[in-house]
Parts: structure tokens; sequence; C-alpha cells
């Protein structure tokens, strides 16, 4: 185990904070990028879409390199290449030329984050992983609180260009600090190394075990559940609701401020009472959220930002208890790849999520998405599913490596 557990913990939160923020900056930005490219739904679906397939793509590569390196240096080079991807879309002229920036950027970036996961499973015993994912999830929460406010008052000032060059500068600065900072993390290589395993022969290993299967299964319910609604938030608030555009920073302010608490807390509670059972709990108050927000008529600030800051708190709150759960339900030697090939899935279902919605919702003559509630039916409906997949994952006994943890498995 690392001896300074806090530093790590805190450069991980940190690289993850530019990861996420490239990511989730993109949502809000929605409205603007339409009218400025004009172009619909399923058009910025594409945008949206284009990061998390070419993340699920290049997570098939991960699987096969990921556990062959120091932990640091891999995630060193992910993370500049992240970078890179970052920054071209900074100077992005037109709608295709972004979508490449993506596709660069989603290739390293669904990569780190399985990398990012994998560094968390190696550093910290069963018993404290779902704590140290809560703190590293709560990223997501920063990036909502601070990130995506000042990144579009910037992109309100400077143009739609300039959060992603303000990521890719502080990004580098993180990426400097983790070089001189970070230990080098080589223990998985105590185990016998997959050498001879090729790219296919690596997700076939893994398509011949159920336990795994059900563990990715999950993975992909849970962001296809989240991402079919999450990147149209902004949009049909604007559209329908009749928020004002230059409101949008609140949901996230109040959404990131609670998460960034609410976060921890699950993971906490998670490690004393079992990650399957707060997994179901928090799920299945989700569905409240998830079926309430596209059905909202037009209401009050308050009221809207209620129900905005619950779904927050509740979505992102599931995959505090399933990330801790994934990552324990395979061992150390495998872990590297296991957790790309998984992220991969999750990036797939991502922008299948994105695009399903997409194809479903309609854009009324006046800007109205329609339909919108019907994807809110369907993510409901996922979300059950996945509580349902949850109950078939076993957690790996730390002791004993070849035997699920009973007391894990019972709950």
């Amino acid at each position: 185990m690392i001896k300074n557990q806090n530093i790590l913990i805190f450069l991980l939160a940190a690289i993850s904070f530019t990861h996420i923020l490239d990511f989730v900056i993109m949502m809000p930005l929605g409205p603007q990028l339409m009218r400025i490219f004009d172009i619909g739904p399923s058009a910025f679906a594409w945008i949206v879409s284009s990061y998390t397939f070419s993340a699920g793509l290049f997570g098939v590569l991960g699987a096969y390199l990921l556990d062959r390196f120091d932990r640091k240096n891999a995630l060193l080079v992910l993370y500049i290449g992240f970078l890179a991807g970052t920054i071209g879309c900074a100077f992005a002229e037109s709608h295709l030329t972004l979508i490449v920036s993506r596709v660069v950027a989603g290739a390293f970036g669904g990569m780190l984050a399985a990398l990012i996961f994998s560094v968390i499973g190696d550093a910290f015993p069963e018993s404290q992983r779902g704590r140290a994912t809560g703190i590293v999830m709560s990223s997501f929460s920063v990036a909502s609180v601070v990130g995506i406010p000042i990144g579009l008052w910037a992109a309100s000032h400077w143009g739609w260009h300039s959060p992603f060059l303000g990521i890719g500068v502080l990004g580098l600065i993180f990426a400097a600090v983790a070089w001189v900072a970070m230990p080098s993390m080589t223990g998985h290589f105590q185990h016998k190394p997959l050498v001879k395993l090729t790219p296919i022969s690596l997700v076939v290993r893994t398509l011949r075990s159920p336990n795994e299967l059900w563990a990715i299964a999950l993975n992909f319910l849970l962001v296809f559940s989240g991402f079919s609604l999450i990147p149209y938030i902004s949009t049909y608030l604007v559209s329908n609701v009749g928020m004002a555009e230059h409101n949008l920073s609140w949901v996230y302010l109040w959404g990131g401020a609670l998460t960034f608490f609410s976060s921890p807390i699950i993971g906490r509670l998670s490690d004393r009472f079992g990650k399957r059972r707060l997994f179901t709990i928090v799920g299945l108050l989700a569905i409240i959220p998830i079926l309430a927000l596209p059905l909202m008529p037009r209401l009050p600030m308050g009221l809207m930002l209620i129900v905005t800051t619950l779904f927050f708190i509740l979505v992102s709150g599931r995959f505090v208890p399933a990330m801790a759960m994934i990552t324990s339900s395979v061992t150390a030697d495998r872990r590297g790849s296991f957790m790309s090939i998984a992220t991969a899935v999750q990036q797939l279902g991502s922008g299948i999520g994105a695009s399903v919605a997409g194809v479903m919702i309609v854009r009324g003559a006046g800007g109205e998405l329609h339909h919108y509630g019907w994807v809110g039916v369907m993510s409901a409906l996922v979300t059950l599913l996945s509580i349902l997949v949850a109950f078939r994952v076993k957690l790996v006994n730390p002791h004993d490596p070849q035997r699920p943890n009973e007391t894990e498995s019972a709950q």
C-alpha cells in the first residue's frame, strides 16, 4: 500500500477534476453550440458521443497495455494525450474539427479514467475503497461548483473555446505536480504478468468470467441511464422550463456543492453498511428526480434548483458504491486490464445513451424539446435493471484472491 495516501488521493482527484470538467462542460455549452453551429439535438449528441465512442474503442487497447507499465508512467502519458485533445478543442473552428478533437481526447481520456480507478484498487484495501472512491469522485462536484460556472462565464466573455484552453493549461500544471510527487506504483507486477495475452484474448477472458460480465453490465446500465438525460438538461431547462441561459451555472453550482459533501458520505456509508445495500437505496431514490426532471413544467427558480440538485446528488451518488464494487470484482493482477475494458464499455454506454435519446427527442419550431419525458421513463427502467444486476456482482476477498467476499455477497 502507498505510504502517503492523502497525497495520492489529492493527485487523483485533481487529475479527475480536469478530466471530468472537460466532459461535463460540453453539456451546458449545448444551447450555445447548437446556436453557433446551427445544429439540432441529434448533431449535438454526436459531439458528446464522439468522445465516449472513442474512449470505448481505445479502451480495449488499454486492456492490453495498462497492466504492463508502472501506474505512474502510464497515468502521465495518458494524461498528456488527453490534454492534447482538450487543447485541440480550444482551437476547433467547426462542428467537424470539434468532433475530431473530442475523438482524440476520448482516446486517451477513457484509458485515463480506467487507470485512476485501478490505482485506487491497488493503493487501498477493499475496506477503504468506498471512501477513496467517494473522495476522488467528488471531483465531479468541484468541477460543477467551480469549473462549470467559471467555464460558462469565460465562454460568455471570450467564446466557447476558452474553457477548453483553461482546462488544458490547468491540466499541464497538475501533470507537472504528479510527475514530481506521485510515487512509482509497480505492485501489480508481483503477480504473474499477462504478457502472452492479446487485446482480443483479454476481452475473451473477461467474457468467460460471469462475475466480470455482471460488473461490466452494471457499469454500462448506470451510464446509459444517466447520459440519456444529462446532455440535454441545459437545453431543456432553457427551452422548455424557461430558465435564462446565464442562470444555468446555478444548476451546477448547487448540484455540485451538495454532491461534494454527499459523495464522500455515501462512500463511507457503503464501507460501513455494504456497497450493494447503499447502491440499492441510492438507486431507488434516484428514480424520483430521474422522472421529475424531464417532466418538469415552468416553475420558480427555487423549485427548479431543488429538482436538479436532487438529480445530481442521487444520480452521481449511485456511482460511488457501484464503482467500489466494480473495482473489487477482480484480482489485482488483472485490475488494470479489466478496468480498461469496463471503462470502455462505460464510455460506449454513455455514447449509446446520448445517441438513443438524441433520436427520441424532437426539437420543436420554437426550440423546445419534445419526448424528453419518455427518455426519463427509459432511464428509470434501466436504473431498476441496474439494481437487479448489482446483486449478481461478487466482490473478491482481499485475503483470498480466488474466493468471493462472503460477507459482501450476502448483503
